[in-house]
């Protein structure tokens, strides 16, 4: 099998806002892979995580973001700089691409009761 017939690892996105750093640079263009069970592993024995579970969604991000403007390393702590909507932006980015492309939510018609899923259209998707 060739390389051109894998399935891609690594997929492209746009914060709607972007990443302010210390010097005033906005950071939007970044490359974000798939999760391994590592990056699992490495969250669930992250002293920061286990203290503030909500802490693990940066560990975890910090690891699957492999490029994210110019900046030269992803850490968590940079990461806490982020505006709610692009940390909100990321997460479902995370979640779509880690679910093979299929982010929905179940919603109910108010008329028939039916339930039926959503797809949920990210903006700034390459």
């Amino acid at each position: 099998m060739t390389s051109s017939n894998l399935p891609p690892t690594e997929f492209n996105f746009t914060l709607p806002k972007g990443l302010i750093d210390e010097q005033g640079e906005v950071h939007r263009l970044g490359v974000m892979r798939l999760a391994t069970a590592k990056d699992e592993i490495f969250v669930e024995k992250n002293t920061r995580a286990q203290v503030e579970p909500i802490y693990g969604v940066l560990v975890r991000l910090s690891r699957v973001i492999t490029q994210l403007g110019t900046l030269s390393s992803v850490t968590p702590e940079i990461l806490e700089n982020l505006f709610t909507l692009d940390l909100a932006y990321l997460r479902e980015f995370y979640n779509r691409i880690n679910q093979q492309n299929h982010a929905y939510f179940v919603v109910k018609c108010p008329q028939c009761n039916d339930e039926f899923r959503v797809d949920l259209a990210l903006s700034g998707e390459s």
